[in-house]
């Protein structure tokens, strides 16, 4: 289930979406910009938003699942990873119908994930949740990049 969703939220939704806007509006001079809108809505703000939402409610799955603590101390950090998730997630989110704040969304959700993403490759043994979430957010800390050079 968590490899179809992420999947889904980091490449496959984001490039329906980018692929059908092009085709639907014919507007090619501003591929970027439809590049950076999508991938903004479903790679930082629906799947952010989701973490947030499970991280805050079974801190148990990220705690254990990904990060490898069994430590019930750590839920309490788990759950305000959980709440910034959630607020990084929001914003993606409202940047479809506030394309002002897309920008922001991507600086603020890319460079969460490419540092969580190099802090994942530091970690010499990953299991294949965790080699998920490392390439994942490695991938779209780099899109975002690139959004953002091309954006100045």
């Amino acid at each position: 289930m968590y490899i179809a969703m992420v999947s889904g939220l980091m490449f496959v939704f984001p490039l329906v979406s980018v692929v059908l806007e092009v085709l639907v509006n014919k507007n090619h001079a501003a591929l970027i910009d439809v590049i950076g809108k999508w991938f903004v809505f479903w790679a930082i703000g629906i799947r952010l938003f989701t973490a947030g939402l499970r991280q805050v409610l079974k801190p148990g799955l990220t705690a254990e699942g990904i990060l490898g603590i069994k430590d019930k101390m750590s839920w309490q950090l788990v759950r305000e990873l959980g709440f910034a998730n959630l607020g990084i997630g929001l914003v993606g989110i409202i940047s479809l119908w506030h394309p002002a704040w897309t920008t922001a969304a991507a600086l603020a959700g890319g460079l969460f994930l490419l540092l969580a993403g190099l802090e994942h490759v530091r970690k010499k043994q990953r299991d294949f949740e965790e080699n998920v979430a490392t390439y994942s957010d490695l991938f779209i800390g780099l899109v975002m990049a690139v959004y953002l050079i091309v954006q100045i």
